[in-house]
């Protein structure tokens, strides 16, 4: 069984066209377009996966499809078996 300490985890979606469709608009309106849709989604898949309170997402990546969350080690197995979920990763300091 996991710890009950919430640690910063890395999670990375699948593959998802309307993502590679609004990240080739390089206009401004395109950027914050896909920014909205991007903290959406994995807004959505956090609130329909975890319980509400649990978690504090950090900030969505929109270089890759992505975001950083503090999780519990329990709560990024079940984010692993998530649908549309690719990788949950901890973050790991570098001396």
């Amino acid at each position: 069984m996991g710890t009950t300490k919430s640690e910063l985890y890395f999670v990375f979606m699948n593959y998802d066209p309307e993502y590679d469709r609004l990240r080739s608009n390089r206009t401004k309106r395109g950027s914050n377009e896909l920014d909205l849709y991007l903290s959406q989604k994995h807004d959505d898949l956090l609130s329909s996966t975890l319980e509400p309170g649990s978690y504090k997402k950090t900030f969505s990546l929109v270089i890759v499809d992505g975001f950083a969350v503090e999780i519990t080690d329990d709560q990024a197995s079940v984010l692993r078996s998530a649908k549309g979920v690719r990788v949950v990763e901890k973050n790991q300091e570098l001396d």
